[in-house]
């Protein structure tokens, strides 16, 4: 992307070109170019004992050609599936790029997830090879069992008669490697939706969407990159905002990358560690935000030097804004985007008036629009579907092995997001909620479909429907409605027994907040849940 700070928005959206190759993979670009500058730092961390590390782009490399060298060894072929079950950590990483070097897909997936979702997923796309670490193991091999088409299981830190070290073979290995000429179009990661309307759909994304994610990225962060950046996210790069959001763009401009997560986020400890690392850009929801805000001067206490603050999965309140103009001295850009079409709004607070809960004017080169639901624009001020139009780089290619939820997605040429909204005279657009039922919880965009399934596997449970309920800090909070089998009485000690058969089978930010234990669920005429009267509290305890 090629535009000045002192551009207006209307002149850098006008200008802007799309440069898409016909041949394009993304690994050449987020680290074999910059590889060739031997001291050229991509990750930046801490050793458990407080001691910083630095991983250069070369060192990456070399582990990823090491790495392709391994899988290509097992008789992979071209588009085949590789899990990485793995949080922040420098292999998560190596294995995204290795994985594309070799012209596999790779499927980034959460630590967060039990082994009922687990498997769900390595069934769904014929996972062949899962890389992960002892942690995750239990949870894998549990999944495993009932998942034929998984051949292989590497471990990270360690070996057990099931999985094979990873370390050990890369050590074996050529770094040598030369990366397969994928086409731009072709197949390169997959990521699982929220799951809104029945189970978590495989979401297909191509190599050139490294290159469409790009405007949604270097607006918001403020002309992204600028010399200095160091960039973060408490996110997993399991989920999409950390890995396409963070990770790889600032690996595409060769911008070193903060590598933490704590187990439990800590508003002091992400200060405190940002500070020390020099991180200049970050990825905050709003959740974290609020967290944060009880901490008094993060600049004067712990050093911290933000250029600017990305910000999305919810409303960032005008209060926010105001904090961190004086508290963190750093403007807060919000952005939007989904699985399937990411970053396409956004705010950029130099060359934008900053409109509190606006998701901001269309992004370079994406065309967005209010829609109605025959796909046909509609006018300022006019409340409608947001719609993306096709062809758009950072477009899925389609769902995986649905072609009629592909179909479903699309209006004419108008991608439909499911989300309502509008657009004011000014251009910018403003989100009013779901036409479906997910939850926003935390910055996680949750489905109640995988919960729901989760609550009936419990003998107690006859029915259940999972709704969002207004939360001061998570902005919502998962409350599951439940109906009893016959010979079971709902109370406290059933709740928190429930609440544990789920966090066993699912992410724990998918664990309900609260059971209301009722008679009945209001239903349609089809026999389908009506989630919204529960919301509206049309349903009485029982």
């Amino acid at each position: 992307m090629a535009a000045s700070p002192g551009s207006t928005y209307d002149e850098i959206y006008t200008g802007f070109r799309w440069n898409i190759p016909t041949h394009y993979n993304m690994a050449a670009d987020v680290c074999d170019r910059h590889a060739v500058t031997p001291d050229k730092i991509a990750m930046v961390g801490e050793a458990p004992n407080g001691r910083a590390w630095q991983l250069s782009f070369r060192d990456v490399q070399r582990r990823a050609n090491a790495l392709a060298n391994v899988l290509t060894s097992l008789g992979l072929e071209r588009g085949d599936r590789v899990m990485v079950l793995l949080p922040q950590d420098p292999w998560a990483a190596t294995a995204h790029v290795a994985c594309w070097k070799a012209g596999y897909v790779s499927v980034p997936t959460s630590v967060l997830f039990g082994p009922d979702a687990l498997a769900y997923r390595l069934n769904h796309v014929n996972v062949r090879v899962v890389i992960t670490d002892r942690a995750s193991l239990p949870n894998l091999a549990a999944a495993r069992a009932t998942a034929p088409s998984v051949e292989r299981v590497y471990l990270i830190d360690g070996a057990e008669p099931e999985a094979e070290s990873l370390p050990d073979l890369v050590a074996k290995a050529s770094d040598a490697f030369e990366n397969v000429d994928t086409l731009a179009e072709e197949p390169a990661f997959l990521n699982f939706t929220s799951g809104t309307t029945g189970h978590p759909k495989g979401v297909l994304q191509a190599h050139r969407s490294m290159l469409g994610h790009l405007p949604g990225i270097e607006l918001p962060l403020e002309f992204f990159p600028q010399p200095g950046d160091c960039m973060w996210t408490p996110a997993d790069w399991s989920w999409l905002a950390g890995l396409m959001d963070v990770l790889m763009p600032a690996w595409y401009h060769g911008v070193p990358v903060l590598t933490f997560r704590a187990t439990r986020f800590d508003p002091e400890q992400a200060f405190s560690m940002m500070g020390r690392h020099g991180v200049r850009t970050a990825l905050l929801t709003p959740t974290m935000l609020r967290m944060m805000r009880q901490v008094k001067d993060p600049v004067g206490r712990y050093g911290l030097n933000l250029r600017v603050v990305a910000s999305g999965g919810e409303a960032v309140g005008k209060e926010l804004h105001e904090w961190a103009a004086e508290a963190l001295q750093a403007p807060i850009n919000e952005a939007y985007g989904q699985t399937e079409c990411n970053l396409v709004l956004g705010n950029c607070a130099s060359v934008m008036e900053t409109r509190a809960g606006s998701l901001g004017k269309p992004m370079p080169g994406h065309r967005v629009a209010i829609v109605n639901d025959d796909g046909e624009p509609l006018s300022a001020g006019a409340m409608g579907n947001i719609a993306i139009r096709a062809p758009d780089p950072v477009m899925m290619l389609r769902y995986w092995d649905n072609p009629a939820a592909t179909r479903e997605k699309f209006r004419g040429e108008w991608l439909i997001t499911g989300d309502l909204g509008n657009r004011d005279e000014e251009g910018y657009f403003w989100f009013h909620g779901r036409t479906d039922d997910i939850i926003t919880s935390a910055g996680y965009r949750i489905g109640p479909t995988e919960i729901e399934d989760a609550l009936t596997r419990h003998p107690a449970v006859l029915l259940a429907a999972v709704v969002g309920v207004p939360d001061a800090v998570r902005g919502e909070a998962i409350k599951a409605f439940v109906t009893l089998r016959d010979g079971w009485r709902g109370g406290e000690s059933l709740s928190s027994e429930i609440r544990d058969f789920v966090r066993r089978r699912l992410a724990k930010h998918e664990v309900p907040h609260e059971i209301a234990f009722v008679d009945s669920l209001p239903t349609s005429v089809s026999g389908k849940i009506i989630r919204r009267e529960l919301r509206d509290g049309g349903s009485s305890s029982g």
